[in-house]
Order: C-alpha cells, then sequence, then structure tokens
C-alpha cells in the first residue's frame, strides 16, 4: 500500500503529520519525495548505505585553448546566457537551460555540455524501517523525474524487505513533482489549515486528486484557530463525499518535539493528540 502525504501550499504541517504516522506504523518504507527541500531526513536520522547521483540537466563548458571569441554562440543564445566577459566569451550558468545549441553551431567545437551530477538520490535504514529521498541541487530541474525515480527505489526496497507500507511525505503545490508524487498511489491524505489560502490551496489539490481518481482524505491541522474557516472546509470535504480523516487541535509540544528530533507520536506516545493519529493512520490502512 502507497500513502501520500500532501498539501496545497506549505507550512501546513504535512512533514509533521507523516513523521507521526511513520512512528506509528513502524516497518514502513519512508520516502520523501520534497526533494527540493527534503527534510525528514533531519529528524529520522538515516544511516546511509546507498548514494547515487542524480543527472538532471547539462551545463556548457568553453574551453578556451580552442574559443577564438567569435561570438556566434552569443548571437544564437535565445537564453542570453553567454556575454562578453572581460574579452572572453562566458557563460552564466543560472541562464544556461543545457539546451546543447551552442556546443552544435561553434565552429570551433570548443563548447562540451557537461553533466549536472551534484543532486542525489539517498536510502538507508533508519528507526522504522527504511528511507529513500531526493536531494536536488540549488538551480537544478527535473525535480519531477527525480521523485519518479525516488518512488521506484522505495519499491524496490518495499518488496525487497517484504514491507506492507510505502508512506511518501510529497512537495507542496500542485506542480509536477506532486503529480509524480501522487500517480498510482492508494491514498492520498490532503493536510490543510483553516486559512483563506488554505482553503483556496485545498480546493485545488482537490481537483487533481478526483483527476486522477486517487482516494482522497483530508486532515485539518490546528482546526481550532479558525473555526469558522475549518467548518467552510468541512463543508467543501461534505460536498465532495471527501471524509475529514482529523481534526488536530494547536498543540505546542508539535515543536518541541520536532526540536528533540522526534515526531509527536514518539514525544508524547500516550497522549490524545496521539490518539488522534492512530485512529487516522488505522482509517487508511484498514478502508
Amino acid at each position: 500500500m502507497e500513502i501520500a502525504v500532501i498539501s496545497g501550499k506549505g507550512g501546513t504541517g504535512k512533514s509533521s503529520v507523516t513523521a507521526a504516522f511513520t512512528s506509528l506504523l513502524k516497518n514502513v518504507v519512508l520516502v520523501d519525495c520534497d526533494v527540493d527541500a527534503a527534510n525528514l531526513y533531519i529528524l529520522f536520522e538515516p544511516e546511509i548505505d546507498e548514494k547515487t547521483s542524480f543527472v538532471g540537466a547539462q551545463k556548457a563548458e568553453i574551453d578556451y585553448n580552442n574559443c577564438t571569441n567569435c561570438g556566434i554562440c552569443m548571437d544564437y543564445c535565445r537564453f542570453d546566457a553567454i556575454k562578453i566577459e572581460n574579452g572572453k566569451i562566458a557563460i552564466n550558468e543560472i541562464f544556461c537551460d543545457g539546451c546543447q545549441l551552442c556546443s552544435r553551431i561553434c565552429p570551433e567545437k570548443a563548447i562540451t555540455m557537461i553533466n549536472n551530477d551534484e543532486s542525489l538520490l539517498l536510502s538507508g535504514n533508519f528507526r522504522y524501517g527504511k528511507m529513500v529521498y531526493g536531494r536536488l541541487a540549488p538551480g537544478e530541474e527535473n525535480s519531477g523525474k527525480l521523485v519518479n525515480i525516488v518512488r521506484e527505489k522505495a519499491r524496490k526496497i518495499a518488496e525487497q524487505n517484504n514491507s506492507k507500507v510505502i508512506l511518501i511525505d510529497g512537495p507542496p503545490g500542485i506542480g509536477c513533482p506532486v503529480i509524480s508524487t501522487v500517480t498510482g498511489v492508494d491514498h492520498v491524505v490532503v493536510v490543510t489549515e483553516p486559512s483563506l489560502s488554505g482553503m483556496h490551496d485545498l480546493i485545488r489539490t482537490v481537483e487533481m486528486t478526483e483527476n486522477f481518481n486517487l482516494k482522497t482524505w483530508v486532515i485539518i491541522n490546528k482546526f481550532d484557530l479558525n473555526r469558522e474557516m475549518s467548518e467552510k472546509i468541512f463543508e467543501f470535504c461534505n460536498l465532495k463525499s471527501i471524509q475529514i480523516l482529523a481534526k488536530l487541535p494547536y498543540h505546542e509540544q508539535v515543536v518541541e518535539a520536532m526540536v528533540n528530533c522526534k515526531s509527536i507520536s514518539e514525544w508524547e506516545p500516550d497522549s490524545d493528540f496521539t490518539k488522534i493519529f492512530e485512529d487516522a493512520i488505522d482509517k487508511v490502512i484498514n478502508s
């Protein structure tokens, strides 16, 4: 079973919810698909036993022994990534899109394409099973492709270790990385907050999951901070026939747990707050 925890916007508590579920499920393959800003490894401190480079794109590099500063590459670069600096042709790596045109049209063959291989796929053991995550290098693209590779790796590990549940912490939003995260999963848990922006992003997220015919649940985090908006979220979910999986009250100990590198279900295993998570994950697993 694959369960993806996502949110329409950042800061709703998605990773905190995922961490709480992880501690309760135990023998689990935990996947952090927020490859642009993976953070669950900070909390669970996995012992990395496999690290693989991910090539998401290429960058152009000039061989100045062959370059004659003819400027043809500069004239044809549609991204304005090639300029004259200190009397020489120079490539701005930030602007360069890796399209390879400059390397093809250079009459002196002075430009070659170099793989950007600083992004990583990592996996290893942690205290509740196996963990897989990606770390996209700053400025790199193709995060959706890296998400697919991370999920494929997680499935192989789950099969090898006879793990029944793959729990995925997805990126925020509804873009390509999120679509790569939820495609083909058994359940999607959307974490939202009782705010106007939270409501709007929940609507967009539900529209996305409906397009993929995914079984969708909703968790309202810190529902008691704005009960009027929480009621509107409840009405929207009722209209869409989506079950509210849990209503989490504001709880200061969630932050305290994170500061101590623990999930809230580890920090307060016998609390009423943890019991809400226990009931929630049981509903998903047994549905």
